[in-house]
C-alpha cells in the first residue's frame, strides 16, 4: 500500500512538471531547468554522502567536467559531426566517469576530514589550472556553442530544453533510486554505517567506494552537461568551492537520510534565490541561515521531518497537535519578520547608498524607506518593532515547543504501551 501511494505521488508530481510550464512566463521556465539540474546534481552527492557516508567538498570539479565535454561535443556537432542533440549529456556522464574513477581512487584511500580535504585539493586544483587550459576549458571567456536541431525539435526554445532536462533528469533519478536498491547499494550502506566489518566480511572496501564515488561523479557530469546545454556557454567558475558548497547545503537542509530529501533542498534554495535575489543584498545571508537553524533544530533536514511526521502519523492525536503547530508556525513568522526588519535596517544603514545621502542631508541621519514606508534611524519604533517580533516570536516558539515535545512524548509512550500489549497477547495466544 506504502508502494503504491508513493509510486501515485511520483506520477502526480512528473504530471504537473510536464503540463504546467507552457502556461509559465520565460523566467519561470528557465527557473524551473536550474531546479531540476540542481536537483539532480544533489542526489547525485546524496549517493555519496548518504549512501557511503562519503562528505566531498569538491564535487564541483565533476559538474564542471561533464559541462566542458558536452560544450566540446556541441563544437564537433557545429563542424559537421553528426551526433542527436538530446544524447548530449552522455558526454557528460563520460567525462564525471571518468574523472571520478580516478579522483575517486586517490580520494577514498583516506576517509573521514582527509577525505573532504582530498576533495577539496581536487576541486581547487581544477579552479586553479582551467583559467590557464584555455585550448580545454577557454581561459578566462570559457567556452561557447550552440544548440543544433534534431528531427524537428530546434532546441532554440526554454521549453524545449526544459522537456529534455526534465526527461534526464527522471531517468538519472531513478536509475539512482534503482541503484539504492541493489545488493551493491545495500554494501555501500554497510560501508556508512561500519566499513571495518565490511572489510572482515571479506568485501573490498576501497574498491566499492571508488565505484559509488565514480556513479556519483558520473551523474554530477550529466547535471553539468544539462547546465551546459541550457546556458550554451561555461566558464573555470563551475570549479569555484562555491558551487560545491551550494550543493552540500541544498542536500543537508533538504535531507540526506532521504533519497528525494536533496531534491526539496535544491528546490527551496533555487526558487529562494530566483525570488528573492531581485529583492534585497542579503539574501545570501538567508542562505545561510536556514541552513545553519536546519542543522541546529532539524539535523536530519527537512525531508526527515517530513518522513517522521509520516512514519508516525497513526500514533498520533492530530485534533491536539493543529493547535500547538499553529502556534509554533506563527512564532516562526514572527521571528522571521523580526530577523529580515533588522538585516534590512542595517543592511540600508551601513550601504553604500545611504552614506552618500548622508553627506547630501542638511542634518543627521535621513529618513531611510523599508516596505514601502519611512522610517527614522534614531526612532523608537525602528528598533523596538523587530524586538517585540524577535523576542514574542522566540516566547510562542519556545512554548509552543514544550507543548509539541510533551505530545510527541506521550505518543511514543503509548505506542510502546500498544506494542507490549500486542506481544503480550500474542505469548498468551501461544501458551494456549
Amino acid at each position: 500500500m506504502t508502494s503504491m501511494r508513493n509510486i501515485f505521488i511520483i506520477a502526480v508530481i512528473l504530471a504537473l512538471l510536464v503540463a504546467i510550464p507552457p502556461f509559465l512566463g520565460l523566467g519561470w521556465q528557465n527557473a524551473l531547468v536550474n531546479v531540476l539540474i540542481a536537483s539532480l546534481f544533489a542526489l547525485a552527492f546524496n549517493l555519496l554522502i548518504g549512501q557511503a557516508g562519503l562528505l566531498s567538498f569538491g564535487h564541483a570539479a565533476y559538474f564542471g567536467v561533464g559541462a566542458f565535454a558536452t560544450l566540446h561535443l556541441m563544437l564537433a556537432i557545429e563542424d559537421g559531426l553528426v551526433f542527436p542533440t538530446p544524447l548530449l549529456p552522455l558526454a557528460g556522464a563520460l567525462a564525471g566517469l571518468v574523472v571520478g574513477l580516478i579522483a575517486g581512487y586517490f580520494s577514498t584511500m583516506r576517509s573521514g576530514v582527509y577525505f573532504a580535504l582530498v576533495t577539496l585539493a581536487i576541486a581547487e586544483l581544477f579552479h586553479s589550472l582551467a583559467p590557464h587550459l584555455e585550448g580545454i576549458f577557454g581561459g578566462e571567456a570559457g567556452v561557447s556553442s550552440m544548440r543544433m536541431p534534431w528531427t524537428g525539435f530546434t532546441f532554440g526554445s526554454i521549453l524545449e530544453v526544459y522537456y529534455l532536462t526534465l526527461a534526464w533528469v527522471v531517468v538519472c533519478g531513478l536509475g539512482l533510486w534503482a541503484y539504492t536498491r541493489t545488493p551493491f547499494g545495500r554494501l555501500t550502506l554497510a560501508l556508512r554505517d561500519n566499513e571495518q566489518r565490511v572489510r572482515f566480511l571479506g568485501y573490498n572496501a576501497h574498491s566499492a567506494k571508488v565505484i559509488v564515488f565514480a556513479v556519483s561523479a558520473m551523474v554530477s557530469g550529466v547535471a553539468g552537461a544539462l547546465q551546459a546545454i541550457s546556458y550554451e556557454t561555461t566558464n573555470y567558475s563551475l570549479f569555484a568551492s562555491g558551487v560545491s558548497a551550494q550543493v552540500v547545503l541544498q542536500t543537508f537542509v533538504g535531507g540526506s537520510t532521504v533519497f528525494f530529501g536533496p531534491v526539496i533542498g535544491a528546490t527551496i534554495f533555487t526558487l529562494f534565490s530566483f525570488l528573492v535575489s531581485d529583492l534585497t543584498r542579503s539574501w545570501v545571508f538567508y542562505q545561510g541561515l536556514i541552513f545553519v537553524l536546519i542543522m541546529l533544530y532539524a539535523p536530519t533536514g527537512i525531508g526527515g521531518v517530513v518522513y517522521h511526521h509520516l512514519r508516525h502519523r497513526h500514533q498520533i492525536d492530530w485534533s491536539k497537535m493543529a493547535a500547538p503547530y499553529g502556534v509554533a508556525i506563527f512564532g516562526g513568522l514572527l521571528i522571521a519578520a523580526g530577523t529580515v526588519f533588522l538585516t534590512e535596517t542595517v543592511g540600508i544603514l551601513f550601504g553604500q547608498e545611504y552614506a552618500m545621502a548622508r553627506q547630501t542631508a542638511d542634518m543627521g541621519f535621513p529618513a531611510f524607506e523599508l516596505f514601502g514606508v519611512a522610517w527614522q534611524p534614531a526612532g523608537i519604533l525602528t528598533w523596538l518593532l523587530p524586538a517585540i517580533a524577535l523576542a514574542g516570536g522566540c516566547f510562542i516558539l519556545t512554548r509552543a515547543r514544550r507543548q509539541i515535545d510533551h505530545l510527541w512524548a506521550q505518543a511514543g509512550k503509548n505506542g510502546d504501551e500498544t506494542a507490549n500489549s500486542a506481544t503480550d497477547a500474542t505469548i498468551a495466544g501461544g501458551a494456549k
